[in-house]
């Protein structure tokens, strides 16, 4: 094998973890991708771009996996993705005037995320949807305020009823869209923390949920950098074609999960990411 060889073959192996992790935990990916492609060779702003191609087919993949039992708030990511993907195509274009490639935002995210991620392990949880039968989680998303509650039907357990206000849709869609344009991550790593540790929604619910925005989100932010000539196919097909069977895989660990280890296991994840790369970007812009 010659090197291309090597590295098409290493980025297909990355593509199948990455999209374990994309759908496991409601995220693009990126933050397993961007590294290793970064390490294979692919410039700063190729590692930007490169990655979210493979976040679409990841996402489609689990969310079909996880529609079937009916744990996609469709009303949700509606609001969240159309705001995201607005804002997506806006920072993709101002990928390429941030100073540090990104380094001092990625840090500020990284905090963010740190914080989310505690408040999803350690805060209050959402209604456990594990004693839910999957056709009594009602998919709500046109209320004022936020609603996650179980209420007694009498015959068995309760519904679970999940909202998200327009205005907090708004506010989440803004981040994880300028994230997904700017750096190149699917926008769940602000999705997941602000549905399931902000808002309090299961966690099953919110990965789904969250999958599908992504998906949505990185429609625009890819034909954007692709115009603007940000991706090298060389990392960004064996990416996309590895994470399909990826997500399925991804999204199979995650229903079968009890919720609670589930919620311990996202937050847990998102914050060791999010420390080692606030750690990272905290050094490089040293």
């Amino acid at each position: 094998m010659d090197g291309d060889e090597l590295r098409i073959l290493a980025t297909l192996v990355v593509g199948v973890a990455t999209g374990v992790v994309s759908a496991m935990f409601g995220v693009g990916g990126g933050v397993v991708a961007k590294p290793a492609i970064r390490a294979l060779g692919a410039s700063p702003i190729e590692t930007v771009g490169s990655t979210l191609p493979a976040v679409i087919p990841s996402a489609i993949a689990g969310t079909l996996r996880y529609s079937r039992e009916g744990l996609v708030n469709w009303g949700v990511v509606a609001r969240i993705g159309t705001v995201g993907a607005v804002f997506a195509v806006l920072g993709a274009v101002a990928a390429e005037a941030v100073p540090g490639d990104g380094g001092i935002l990625m840090v500020a995210v990284s905090c963010v995320i740190t914080y989310s991620a505690a408040r999803i392990v350690f805060g209050g949880n959402g209604p456990d949807t594990d004693a839910l039968p999957v056709s009594e989680i009602v998919d709500v998303a046109d209320v004022s305020d936020v609603a996650a509650e179980s209420a007694p039907s009498g015959e068995g357990p309760g519904t679970a009823t999940v909202a998200v206000s327009a205005g907090q849709a708004l506010a989440v869609g803004v981040a994880a869209g300028l994230i997904n344009g700017l750096l190149g991550l699917g926008g769940g790593v602000v999705i997941v923390p602000a549905l399931a540790g902000w808002l309090r929604l299961p966690i099953k619910i919110t990965v789904a949920t969250s999958l599908a925005c992504v998906g949505l989100i990185s429609i625009p932010g890819t034909i954007t950098h692709a115009v603007l000539g940000n991706i090298n196919w060389l990392y960004a097909l064996p990416l996309a074609i590895g994470v399909i069977p990826g997500a399925r895989i991804g999204a199979h660990l995650a229903i079968a999960a009890r919720e609670r280890v589930l919620r311990l296991t996202v937050g847990s994840v998102l914050g060791a990411i999010a420390i080692a790369t606030g750690i990272v970007e905290t050094v490089s812009l040293l």
